[in-house]
């Protein structure tokens, strides 16, 4: 059984998706509609940079979907094949659960860069500038991530935001809360922690504007019927009902993102071979976290070529 998975915020780079934009007119188009969605050249972008830009969340949000999904699009027409009849059921870190759902059929191309330019903006929003922050500890499982993020609250919020893999997950909250914790790793046996240049806590308590925002924009798109099945990010399971779908995706905003239990869940439902799509981010995690396992990252045209002649 095979599992086709997308990544999240921080793959994004400047350049991405131009090598397959200048090989295929598959990828161009998906570009071009994506730039058309959002009324804004955010090919250029994703091209050209800037790298201030780009990173922008309510940029980098709908760049990582349109660059997977340009991959998608590109493996299936190039080599003939449909996701639906290759894979098995789909999954994607946090931004990455939108890309899933559009490559399964549950939001159109352009719905799905719309609703995540807004989930950008909105998540941005939700937190003045500066009084929020985002921490990676090193050597960390859940459970230590915990107590330390228990132990630097002092009544502010500091929350476990993603479990990654075993020796990765993540913290977030206000800003003073996140560094009492990144000071106090080595007293909790975690190696390291280190602030991640991210602009907004993502996936905290702080977020609930935000998921107000996506509860309203989602009441007005609603999920389609899936190809596959999706396993969700808040409760590490798999879906088949849109509108189950619907509301975990207003979860998640201030939810954990549960990768680890998530690669878990898939294997433990019959996932032998992983395929990450435009990008090469929650591949290595998975690595991590089961064994006994294949897991492909496919980027460039020589992957999306290499892949196209193992699944056809």
């Amino acid at each position: 059984m095979r599992a086709f998975v997308f990544p999240g915020q921080g793959s994004q780079k400047v350049g991405m998706g131009k090598e397959l934009a200048e090989a295929s007119v598959v990828a161009r188009e998906v570009f071009e509609e994506v730039d058309e969605a959002l009324s804004q050249k955010l090919s250029a972008l994703m091209f050209e940079g800037p790298d201030d830009q780009l990173t922008l969340t309510e940029n980098a949000q709908p760049a990582i979907m349109a660059n997977a999904i340009a991959t998608l699009r590109v493996l299936e027409q190039e080599g003939g094949l449909t996701i639906a009849d290759k894979g098995d059921f789909v999954a994607g870190h946090s931004l990455g659960e939108y890309t899933a759902l559009c490559a399964v059929g549950g939001f159109s191309l352009a719905d799905t860069a719309r609703l995540l330019k807004l989930r950008g903006q909105s998540m941005q929003a939700a937190v003045p500038v500066g009084e929020g922050a985002m921490c990676a500890l090193l050597g960390a499982d859940v459970e230590k991530a915990q107590a330390l993020a228990d132990a630097a609250a002092e009544g502010q919020v500091c929350t476990v935001a993603n479990d990654n893999d075993p020796t990765q997950v993540v913290l977030s909250g206000h800003r003073a809360a996140i560094e009492r914790a990144v000071a106090m790793v080595k007293d909790h046996g975690i190696k390291r922690g280190v602030l991640l240049p991210v602009s907004a806590p993502f996936h905290c308590p702080l977020m609930q504007p935000a998921a107000d925002a996506m509860a309203e924009a989602l009441a007005q798109v609603p999920v389609n019927a899936l190809r596959l099945p999706v396993f969700a990010n808040v409760t590490a399971a798999m879906v088949s009902d849109p509108a189950e779908e619907q509301r975990l995706l207003v979860e998640q905003v201030c939810g954990r993102v549960r990768w680890r239990e998530s690669v878990i869940a898939m294997k433990a439902a019959g996932a032998e071979h992983f395929v990450e799509l435009g990008g090469k981010v929650v591949g290595p995690m998975i690595s991590r976290t089961v064994d006994d396992v294949t897991v492909v990252s496919v980027i460039t045209m020589a992957d999306i070529e290499a892949l196209a002649k193992v699944l056809g």
